[in-house]
């Protein structure tokens, strides 16, 4: 099957791109990485009359991080990330892990994180990390620019508070504290398909009690999911990870994953998946996730402490 035809610009600014998106009221699409995108042109799921090709535009193409924030432009690739040296400390960390089950390889040198941010597939490992983490997104249009909290921009599957004139040009993440442990972990039916459930996690503790908690869920509902309930849950609890591979069903992470399950995620059933699957899948996850965050904070501080 071939695309349907389509008018194509490629413009060099954002000015210019905005101009395109606004012009003439036709159905548009924007292409940075397209490994979506292309795929549903291909099969005529989406037939734009316009796609308007933003790879051109060189100021999008910048990361930068000052003390606190992470910005990440618009045609920053998956695998900027990959090595968890590109940002520092924590939140790099948690992005490397994180950017592992992206696809493979060819993918992540073309994808960029900012276009899955847009596509807004429910499945996306990179918008459960942006509700998890209070990310901002920058978004330049004809009436000027503006900024969407994630809590405010993920409206369903595949729908946002994105107007069909905006550009998405960055996306911001506070970066996290030394003192701060990530999890990521994953869980699909084979390499190559996308998550049934993932659950990302930061865990911040103070003399062995954890102080903040951060749950992102992948997948876990018809958009993604910032498990709060869990969260408060952990709240004053101990930051000791569990012995061994398992996580007892009486430990305070045991306990924060069948929250999560319960009264967070909204799971539905999938062909492999049905959703007393989906949930126990969430349980075991998140227990295991926030598992690993611990043994991460524990690991780094005591790496800092000892450098000192």
């Amino acid at each position: 099957m071939k695309p349907a035809a389509f008018d194509y610009v490629a413009p060099r600014t954002v000015h210019e791109a905005v101009d395109a998106l606004a012009g003439n009221g036709r159905k548009t699409q924007v292409l940075a990485g397209g490994q979506s995108l292309i795929l549903e042109m291909h099969l005529q799921r989406i037939r734009p009359e316009l796609v308007v090709d933003i790879n051109r535009v060189a100021e999008l193409d910048r990361m930068d991080v000052d003390d606190s924030t992470l910005r990440v432009g618009a045609l920053i690739r998956h695998d900027a990330f990959e090595s968890g040296q590109a940002v520092p400390g924590p939140l790099g960390r948690l992005f490397a892990a994180a950017v592992a089950n992206i696809a493979h390889p060819p993918i992540r040198s073309r994808g960029t994180m900012v276009g899955s941010l847009a596509w807004a597939h429910p499945a996306s490992e990179w918008c459960a990390l942006a509700l998890a983490l209070d990310a901002d997104l920058e978004l330049h249009g004809t009436g000027g620019p503006r900024e969407i909290p994630a809590r405010d921009y993920f409206h369903g599957p595949f729908h946002t508070a994105r107007r069909p004139d905006e550009l998405i040009t960055a996306v911001r993440f506070p970066l996290l504290t030394g003192d701060t442990g990530v999890g990521f972990i994953e869980h699909r039916r084979t390499h190559f398909c996308f998550a049934q459930v993932a659950v990302a996690a930061t865990l911040t503790a103070r003399d062995g009690v954890i102080i903040e908690a951060r749950i992102g869920l992948v997948n876990c509902a018809d958009r993604p999911v910032r498990a709060r309930a869990a969260e408060r849950a952990l709240i004053g609890t101990d930051l000791a990870p569990p012995a061994g591979r398992r996580v007892p069903g009486d430990h305070p992470f045991a306990r924060a994953g069948r929250i999560a399950a319960e009264q967070d995620a909204a799971p539905v059933a999938e062909p492999y998946a049905d959703v007393e699957y989906r949930r126990q899948a969430i349980t075991v996850l998140v227990g295991r996730t926030l598992r690993e965050a611990a043994r991460d904070q524990r690991v780094w501080v005591a790496a800092s402490e000892g450098g000192h």
